[in-house]
């Protein structure tokens, strides 16, 4: 086991009922900026309760925060902001609208434009507003991180920057009942590569990580065909959001290797082609697979055994078994899983593999996903 340092000072806040507390969680003194994203809360009774429980608070709304949120719309909330001098911000959404939060409170005490915090990369935690968050969709654990990733639309770029912690997050599993299917099975697909990023890599680093990242993945293979049928389940789909959350709090990670290719290649679909980023995932997920099954061997073979019981002589085959019942796995959620499936072609493989090349990215574990490897894997997934 490598050596680490472990910090997550979110305060999880599970349960029915527990947008209610926002009233004492947030002191009364605080003015608060609240974001949100398409209007689903009001619908869903969401926006409701954080009204009713936020009476007595100063607040001021910004709607808009757009799936794969971007600069251009987070500048008018930062602009927002700072006109009412707002010295606190609530996300209520999903990961987009949390992710874009985070950019809009480091932005709103930035002197200069909110790109240059992403193009930073790693931004100071001390300069950003408190954050808290309500969750209406599961799916990116940034409820509990402290990462986000914010498109450039003009540029045509989506890049990750890390700020600070949300200090609360309030997860109610009854908000996600009215969700669309495709956002769930992409929030369910979401959380599912949130683990193998941090599972399929080097063997041997730790058994207690090893089963832990095994115990989110199981669970999401056996409640995905649950959540299809009956999307109202409290138990599943409390099940559901605290998987979400669990596989990309710091949890799972420690003192093991990490990937990571299978989203930066994402990333790229999303920021050319608008694909949603969870689809993106279940895409190059079985080609970062196949081109890296050498180097991922040993891992493979274990995620195949103790995740789909596949018992196989002979390696070469249970690979190729593991691969494919991921594969079904992602179908029976209801993504398309070739390039060609979502129009996309070979101008785009050979767009990103330029971006690789000029930006000189060295992805994965081994830092072996080079622009050349990148286009490998895109070419065997078209």
């Amino acid at each position: 086991m490598n050596n680490f340092t472990f910090y997550n000072p979110t305060k999880l806040i599970f349960g029915k009922g527990t947008i209610s507390s926002l009233a004492t969680e947030i002191p009364s003194g605080k003015r608060i900026l609240i974001t949100f994203g398409g209007g689903s809360v009001k619908g869903n009774g969401v926006y409701d309760q954080v009204k009713e429980a936020l009476k007595h608070h100063t607040y001021f709304e910004f709607w808009g925060i757009e799936p794969n949120p971007s600069v251009e719309t987070l500048r008018e909330a930062i602009k927002l902001g700072k006109e009412k001098n707002c010295d606190f911000v609530l996300a209520v959404g999903g990961g987009s609208v949390v992710d874009g939060s985070k950019l809009v409170a480091a932005g709103i005490i930035y002197s200069g434009d909110p790109w240059e915090i992403i193009l930073k990369r790693d931004y100071t935690m001390s300069k950003t507003l408190p954050l808290a968050a309500v969750i209406t969709l599961p799916a990116t654990g940034s409820e509990m991180n402290r990462g986000a990733v914010i498109s450039n639309k003009a540029t045509k770029e989506k890049f990750a920057f890390y700020s600070d912690y949300p200090v609360f997050s309030i997860l109610d599993p009854e908000t996600t009942y009215t969700l669309p299917q495709f956002q769930v099975a992409c929030g369910l697909a979401d959380t599912f590569v949130h683990v193998i990023e941090q599972y399929l890599t080097t063997p041997g680093q730790s058994p207690l990580m090893d089963r832990w990242a095994e115990g989110i993945l199981k669970t999401i293979v056996e409640i995905a065909p649950k959540i299809k049928k009956n999307q109202s389940d409290y138990d599943t789909m409390s099940t559901f959001m605290l998987s979400a959350t669990m596989a990309l709090n710091g949890f799972i990670s420690m003192g093991v290797s990490q990937d990571w290719a299978t989203h930066m290649i994402g990333h790229e679909l999303t920021a050319l082609h608008g694909l949603t980023h969870a689809h993106t995932l279940t895409i190059i997920l079985p080609g970062t697979m196949r081109i890296l099954k050498d180097e991922k061997r040993d891992k493979i073979l274990q995620y195949g055994n103790r995740i789909f019981g596949i018992d196989e002589s002979n390696p070469d085959k249970a690979i190729e078994l593991t691969i494919r019942k991921t594969e079904e796995l992602f179908i029976s959620m209801g993504f398309k899983i070739k390039l060609s499936e979502n129009n996309i072609g070979e101008e785009t493989i050979s767009e990103i593999s330029k971006r690789f090349k000029e930006r000189n990215f060295k992805l994965g574990e081994n830092r072996s996903v080079d622009w050349k490897v990148a286009a490998e894997i895109l070419k065997s997934v078209l």
